[in-house]
């Protein structure tokens, strides 16, 4: 592993794994730093203990930067890496179903990849369409984009798709569900997406009755296909709890609005959790199957949900991203003209 490739690698772990965001920034400014410096000058600035003279170069980085040119994985790296690998391959036969992932980010929010890296990467792996679904303005953490800065977003994909037809970059935005469970973006804008992820990322310990409330009101909206991470979980470092809400009550809502649920496949999430996605199954709600990729290389964690989705047995006539995107664009159609 090269020294930038082991720095952005630790950044994108950083970013979403333990999100711890100065960071972030202090490695992807050491990944810049080196990036034109040829390998053997980075050596003899490695020999002789200089590496920090570069601007932009701390110790920490400089570790990583002379643990790479040894040939080692950064030990920085090693405490932090998360396996990106399937569990088992019982992932592999629903994976080679998807068409496409309904849920990522590029670096217009909170992503380290632009619009263009993470289409050209799900192109490479086989996808036919992905949907762009940075995040909405409450999100403002994760640089979530405004009305404004969405009508740019919106311009910049018609131009990425003229370049990488037939392949589709699929308009869309992860929009956050307020604690009313109305939508953290103007209806017109919202409109016009194809595809709209919502999620709830505040308040996550509200009651159960409001959180149900709250997601259920989501679920009614025109505009909303797809209900994100839906316990809000995270399974790794400190972890966080799940939200908790009436399961039953939730899904039935998304199988009777004909809205699907997310199987996000982020290690750290996992969400929702096994019992849960019996529940789903039951309710006959649709699902997605999504990375929630904030970098290229992370658009592949799709094998985890495929993995398991293909535990639960749920039929694959019921994954909105198996379709064929003709048939994808229809069914999101359907739920503004509901």
């Amino acid at each position: 592993m090269e020294p930038g490739e082991a720095l952005e690698r630790i950044a994108d772990l950083l970013q979403r794994v333990r999100n711890q965001r100065p960071k972030v920034l202090a490695f992807r400014r050491a990944a810049e730093a080196i990036r034109d410096i040829p390998l053997v000058e980075l050596r003899a600035l490695a020999d002789a203990g200089r590496l920090t003279d570069l601007p932009g170069i701390g110790s920490s980085s400089a570790t990583v930067i002379t643990e790479a040119l040894a040939g080692k994985t950064p030990t920085y790296l090693e405490n932090l890496t998360v396996d990106t690998e399937p569990p088992t391959d019982l992932a592999a036969p629903v994976r080679t179903m998807l068409r496409g992932d309904l849920h990522l980010h590029s670096d217009w929010s909170d992503g380290g990849a632009s619009i263009e890296a993470m289409a050209r990467t799900a192109s490479e792996l086989g996808h036919e369409y992905l949907a762009l679904t940075d995040h909405s303005p409450l999100v403002r953490v994760a640089n979530g984009l405004d009305a404004r800065r969405l009508e740019q977003q919106l311009e910049t994909l018609a131009a990425v798709n003229q370049e990488l037809a037939p392949f589709r970059v699929l308009a869309g935005m992860e929009v956050d569900i307020r604690d009313d469970g109305s939508l953290d973006m103007d209806d017109a804008l919202l409109s016009r997406l194809d595809v709209v992820v919502a999620s709830v990322h505040s308040k996550l310990d509200m009651e159960p009755a409001a959180m149900t409330r709250r997601m259920v009101a989501a679920l009614t909206s025109p505009h909303v296909d797809i209900l994100g991470h839906c316990t809000g979980r995270l399974v790794v470092g400190k972890g966080r709890p799940e939200s908790r809400f009436d399961a039953e009550d939730v899904f039935a809502a998304a199988a009777h609005h004909d809205k699907a649920i997310e199987v996000n496949s982020r290690p750290e999430r996992l969400d929702p959790p096994r019992r849960l996605l019996r529940i789903v199954d039951d309710s006959g709600a649709k699902i997605s199957i999504d990375s929630d990729a904030h970098a290229t290389w992370q658009l592949d964690w799709q094998s985890y949900g495929c993995h398991r989705v293909a535990e639960i047995g749920v039929p694959v006539a019921r994954i909105v991203n198996s379709w064929p995107v003709d048939e994808l664009l229809a069914w999101t159609a359907s739920h503004a003209s509901a």
